[in-house]
């Protein structure tokens, strides 16, 4: 199944803002994106907020409890938020959400939470998750001090699990940086070469990116819809 399977150096690397545009992009060149949210921590009375903007931006019928199939209330590593009601997570389950999608759909977005050794159940992380699903893994780095540390840590784990890599997008969540950040992600730029698929820059409630903000063409030669 083509796609991709996004996760962060980190939490609050701006993960769904990235899976929004880059939605936002495979539809304008006419590709039926589908898109999952497997869990959700965090969740308030307002709903999965991750979920239900990568539903929006997708603009399909699938329903929310496909799109988010699991949701907890307390901000922590999923297993710790399933814990705290409880519960285990069954990651069989959560496959089965996803084999439902990839049915209705020609490109699929799946959006984990938190980095790759985020726990999700006993024995699971994220990069365990990630490797079930089997799509290239695209990494969100956060545009700050110590984005280079993390960034190359998360590739290297990829590497490591032999796990097919879709590429890096640098993401701003917190607006501009400041003149040493700046020269900080000139450093990750030269390390990553061409991994690195592209730069979200700050933008205003509404602003759309640039059209060029990421390299499509590669990322669909490393994970083209059927």
């Amino acid at each position: 199944m083509p796609g991709v399977f996004i996760s962060g150096t980190d939490t609050g690397v701006g993960k769904t803002r990235v899976g929004c545009e880059l939605v936002h992009a495979l539809r304008a060149r006419g590709i039926r994106v589908g898109v999952m949210k497997p869990v959700e921590t965090g969740v308030e009375e307002a709903g999965p907020l991750d979920a239900l903007a990568l539903a929006r931006a997708a603009n399909r019928a699938d329903a929310l409890a496909e799109i988010s199939p699991l949701r907890f209330a307390l901000p922590a590593a999923p297993s710790v938020a399933a814990q705290a009601e409880g519960q285990t997570i069954d990651i069989d389950q959560l496959l089965k959400g996803f084999e439902t999608l990839k049915g209705n759909c020609e490109w699929l977005l799946v959006e984990g939470a938190g980095g790759l050794r985020v726990p999700v159940a006993p024995g699971c992380d994220m990069i365990d998750l990630a490797e079930r699903i089997a799509l290239p893994i695209l990494i969100v780095a956060r545009a700050s001090l110590g984005t280079i540390n993390h960034t190359l840590l998360s590739l290297d784990a990829i590497e490591e699990r032999g796990l097919p890599l879709a590429g890096v997008v640098i993401s701003y969540p917190g607006g501009p940086v400041s003149p040493p950040d700046r020269a900080n992600l000139s450093a990750l730029i030269e390390a990553l070469g061409d991994r690195l698929l592209g730069v979200l820059p700050p933008l205003a409630e509404g602003q759309d990116p640039p059209e060029d903000w990421i390299d499509l063409e590669r990322l669909l030669a490393r994970a083209p819809p059927r």
